[in-house]
């Protein structure tokens, strides 16, 4: 019997690694001779962040079915939880601890809770790495990042990019790459891995497509952008290069589904503005002006450019039982990033077989073969991304080539790799 802990955030939170963390503890669960936990934060960041990170509109138990535990216990803002969900990880005496690593800001607790955990040689702990060097670039991410990683018996990584900034990290660090699952004893263990195909969200073959097309108003050909608004996932540039394919072609839309990432909160509440003003100071010392995105808002483009009869905004989080109906209304999703690591919606518009349109930069030209399962942009160039948007028109990418691009892209060929089966 393998006793595998899962820890980052439990299913009742909102965004990517919650959807990540869920499907690898299901996918675990359904090995066999296996006993699986999550265990979460109850909250994940520093009190003074401006922002709802739980899911209060989902009804669908994603956790539906399966024997995996749940605790919610780690408050970053109480270190005394930090020594409990040691304690608790601990007493539950783990085969394996995986740590999902998203974000340097919490490198304080993990890092501290990893520290204790390493100790126990019984214990494999292991980092999945969803990033090493931070997107925002706040002046304490690479010292974050050290200390919160740091402690690891094997790390995970999605990306060669990922593998190469772990080098740079740690430079004197002996780490070994393996894309088999097999554990190196000459050095740390980095096992090369890929972002798993989501298969929480599953297309329902019910589901009256062209009835919702026509309730939403959506024309012939549907481009979809999905997930949290972000400066760094680049809707500023889907919205820009979507105008100038409009202006071409009448029979196409476009479809942003999701929540502006910096506006989930009563900004009249006083509790909120008071969050906001301490959130600003501290940014004002952690990134420079141009990395601040707290003011970003890409959907006043729609109507400066003049295409609000062309675009459909659902701006608000989508509930992990209406995710299907927006991917399938869609023919191709929109991933026109500034930056990327792995993105877990690239992950999830390959389980609906949708094919993507994304821009040249980290791993994804590791994972799409221009012209064969999606579509590659130059980054930054608009021309380029309103291009390849209409290449993917004239020669539509077909699903069965997308099935056998991601056919090796399983969970349980992920969690295999991981327990080196």
């Amino acid at each position: 019997m393998k006793r595998i802990i899962c820890f980052g955030p439990g299913p009742k939170f909102k965004g990517g690694i919650k959807d990540y963390n869920t499907s690898l503890a299901k996918a675990f669960d359904r090995m066999p001779d296996t006993e699986v936990h999550i265990v979460s934060w109850t909250n994940q960041y520093p009190a003074i962040i401006p922002r709802e990170f739980v899911d209060k509109s989902s009804k669908a138990d994603l956790l539906e079915g399966t024997n995996v535990g749940v605790h919610y216990i780690t408050d970053y803002n109480n270190t005394f939880t930090w020594r409990q969900t040691y304690l608790l990880m601990a007493g539950l005496e783990p085969d394996i601890v995986i740590f999902q690593w998203s974000i340097a800001l919490q490198g304080l607790p993990i890092g501290r809770i990893a520290r204790q955990l390493v100790k126990h040689k019984n214990i494999e702990v292991i980092f999945d790495l969803h990033f090493v060097v931070q997107k925002e670039g706040s002046i304490l991410d690479r010292a974050f990042t050290r200390y919160g990683i740091k402690w690891a018996d094997t790390y995970i990584a999605h990306a060669y990019k990922t593998v190469d900034e772990l080098r740079a990290l740690f430079p004197k660090k002996q780490l070994v790459v393996t894309e088999t699952g097999e554990r190196s004893k000459e050095g740390t263990t980095v096992l090369k891995l890929y972002h798993p195909v989501y298969d929480l969200f599953k297309p329902d073959p019910a589901f009256d497509v062209a009835g919702m097309k026509r309730a939403l108003g959506l024309r012939k050909h549907v481009f979809l952008f999905f997930g949290f608004i972000r400066k760094y996932k680049g809707l500023h540039y889907c919205i820009r290069a979507f105008h100038k394919l409009a202006q071409e072609r009448d029979d196409v839309s476009l479809l942003i589904c999701g929540e502006s990432f910096w506006n989930t909160l009563d900004q009249s509440k006083f509790n909120t503005r008071l969050k906001s003003f301490l959130f600003g100071l501290a940014k004002k010392v952690l990134l420079s002006k141009k990395e601040d995105e707290q003011d970003y808002n890409p959907l006043q483009l729609i109507d400066q450019l003049g295409i609000r009869d062309r675009v459909v905004v659902k701006n608000e989080f989508i509930a992990n039982e209406d995710v299907h109906k927006y991917f399938q209304v869609s023919d191709a999703v929109l991933l026109f990033y500034e930056y990327a690591t792995p993105s877990g919606i690239e992950s999830l518009s390959y389980n609906f077989k949708k094919p993507l349109i994304a821009t040249k930069v980290g791993h994804f030209p590791e994972t799409i073969q221009g012209g064969f399962n999606g579509y590659l942009a130059e980054a930054g160039n608009i021309d380029s991304m309103a291009t390849q948007m209409q290449k993917s028109l004239e020669h539509p990418i077909q699903p069965e080539n997308i099935a056998k691009a991601t056919a090796m892209m399983s969970w349980e060929n992920y969690v295999k790799a991981i327990l080196g089966l």
